[in-house]
């Protein structure tokens, strides 16, 4: 990128602003996770023992050391919750998309525990924004511990596993689930990781849906998919999932997004050595070259990776770029700050704005979120990007 970052960051704001009624007619289809997530800080010590009366633990690496001092003893670590919210990188992804005024449907396991076809209390919130939400199951748990610096996330994903392509089509209906797609500009998939039926979903859209859509020239149609970590499957399965992913890429252009860990990963499994050797916090050329670099060896339209400090992206069109992020020291929440990432990014990408717009809108929104602790508005965007703040150090 050649133009000042703040300049950029104004006329990203405008072009939104004047995409407001193409979002508001853009519809999206995102799925199809679900957990509730307990919002965690870990206590390091206590003044007194009102709920509230602590000094949390506030770097994953001293919660590290923390662990690794009681090796071969024993410790005990006392988890502060502040509270619990609807989570799961899907709905997290839709929650941003809708607040920003895009119409979406939601299917995924958001069911009540005595009815899973009915919307669980603590997604009314999503079912409220959202044009329409779909409950095929019941929702996973994850303690969510949140640091400065990142957060760790313990899942508890076996409530997912029975979302399969099969149970889709006998939940909802082929004829339906081609309907959502037709309507679409902007189709999430998400949570590959956590979830073994996903790839079974990218193929029976590529097989059964995707040879039926109309093509629509005038609102063309993306995919965005996100992994979600991919550090504890298989090298043999992360390439297969590649696989799958350039071959759905035939039939519709296939956006990969990737946080900093989860790029070193891919790089790693697909040879690329786009990060080998170097430091925690990587400049926005490498950010962008391993971008460039993912893109050709994975195949597809477009591949992002948002580190903490910036994003980059590439495209088969030979677009690429990088951009300095709005970082905050001292996020009020981080739990979801990549699903909101995705969010803006995938929204300007639909509209078919710039590469670097599509990273600042993707910037713009995540920044706005770990502020604020709530997804934004089109218009708290807008006024976040006119006025992008400068990053603070980590």
């Amino acid at each position: 990128m050649t133009r000042a970052r703040q300049e950029i960051a104004a006329t990203t704001a405008d072009k939104l602003m004047a995409s407001a009624g193409r979002i508001a007619q853009g519809r999206a289809v995102v799925g199809f996770d679900a957990f509730i997530d307990a919002i965690i800080r870990v206590v390091d010590r206590r003044g007194s023992m009102r709920a509230d009366d602590y000094t949390p633990i506030r770097t994953i690496a001293a919660l590290a050391g923390r662990i690794g001092e009681s090796a071969g003893l024993s410790t005990n670590l006392e988890l502060s919750v502040a509270e619990r919210r609807f989570g799961g990188n899907g709905p997290l992804m839709a929650s941003g998309l809708a607040w920003l005024g895009a119409p979406v449907t939601y299917i995924g396991a958001v069911g009540r525990e005595d009815d899973p076809t009915q919307v669980h209390p603590l997604y009314r919130p999503l079912e409220e924004r959202c044009a329409r939400v779909v409950a095929v199951g019941t929702p996973a748990t994850t303690d969510a511990l949140e640091f400065d610096d990142g957060k760790v996330m313990l899942g508890k994903p076996s409530a997912l596993q029975h979302i399969t392509w099969e149970h889709l089509k006998e939940r909802i209906g082929l004829e339906a689930l081609t309907e959502m797609v037709q309507e679409s500009r902007l189709i999430g998939i998400v949570n590959w990781v956590m979830m073994g039926g996903v790839e079974g979903i990218w193929k029976g859209l590529y097989r059964e849906v995707l040879p039926r859509i109309r093509p629509t020239p005038e609102a063309p149609k993306r995919v965005f998919i996100d992994l979600c970590d991919p550090a504890k499957r298989a090298d043999a399965d992360i390439r297969g999932a590649v696989e799958r992913l350039a071959e759905l890429n035939r039939l519709i252009p296939v956006t990969l997004g990737l946080n900093l860990a989860e790029a070193r990963r891919m790089s790693a499994v697909l040879g690329v050595g786009a990060f080998e050797g170097r430091e925690d916090r990587p400049s926005g050329p490498v950010v962008r070259g391993g971008a460039e670099s993912l893109r050709r060896a994975c195949g597809l339209d477009c591949v992002v990776i948002h580190p903490r400090h910036g994003a980059a992206a590439a495209t088969e069109s030979g677009q690429s770029g990088w951009i300095d992020g709005p970082l905050v020291s001292r996020p009020r929440i981080s739990t979801g700050a990549g699903d909101h990432f995705n969010a803006g990014f995938a929204l300007a990408q639909s509209l078919g704005l710039a590469m670097e717009d599509c990273l600042c809108a993707g910037v713009g929104t995540s920044g706005v979120y770990v502020r604020d602790g709530q997804s934004p508005t089109l218009g708290r965007l807008v006024d976040f990007l006119r006025r992008l703040p400068e990053p603070e150090s980590a």
